[in-house]
């Protein structure tokens, strides 16, 4: 069992696996279920240091503290599965996370807010209101008619330069209202023509791969 443990520090933190030294406030663990729920899914590992080093935790307090995360600071409620491993006389707490089959899973924040998250290599971002319609749409999702008019075409003539650009950004440059920037913005994504990317500047929209490499 400590080899699977050691195997799953040894890939390292990213889109699926996150560790965490220990457990302090259930609504930071919240935000981290969030993002895996409405993505593809993930393992957290507790009592484990960045840097990949055991550092053991207390099993039962930090399982009260996930599942006050998952039932209590989550909405819809997401279904964890635990198990606890001891490795030289100290205790891993590793959570499963499924990708949840109701999107968006939210989380409360310190103000009481409910927010949804996403994840993007190794870190947790904050859904904008573009991707939320997107989930939404998502889950009814139909065939699309798009017409490329000007605002349309100013969007992809921006972006086959290889530049991006935020939402804020596409609603000045074509001088719109933020009701039709979303709709163009999630429309393009829906159909595969862009893809967004997260960073600690924000969320930026460009052209995918599949799109370029089919033009």
């Amino acid at each position: 069992m400590s080899r699977y443990i050691h195997n799953l520090i040894a890939r390292g933190e990213g889109l699926n696996l996150d560790f965490k030294y220990c457990i302090s406030d259930p609504r930071k663990i919240a935000r981290t279920l969030s993002a895996f729920s409405n993505s593809d899914g993930g393992k957290l590992l507790i009592g484990v240091r960045d840097n990949g080093s055991l550092a053991g935790v207390s099993s039962d307090e930090e399982f009260y503290m996930i599942d006050a995360a998952a039932r209590l600071y989550c909405d819809p409620e997401v279904v964890i599965s635990t198990r606890t491993h001891t490795i030289n006389g100290k205790n891993i707490l590793e959570i499963d996370v499924p990708k949840s089959a109701r999107i968006p899973v939210k989380a409360k924040d310190e103000a009481g807010r409910w927010k949804s998250y996403f994840r993007q290599r190794d870190q947790n971002f904050m859904a904008d209101r573009v991707i939320k319609q997107v989930w939404r749409r998502s889950v009814n999702s139909r065939g699309l008619l798009l017409k490329f008019e000007e605002k349309e075409n100013l969007l992809l003539n921006h972006l086959r330069g290889g530049e991006k650009i935020t939402f804020p950004g596409y609603r000045t440059l074509a001088g719109i209202n933020s009701r039709t920037a979303e709709k163009i913005l999630s429309d393009f994504i829906l159909c595969g023509i862009i893809d967004y990317e997260a960073s600690e500047k924000g969320i930026f929209y460009r052209l995918s791969d599949e799109f370029r490499a089919a033009e």
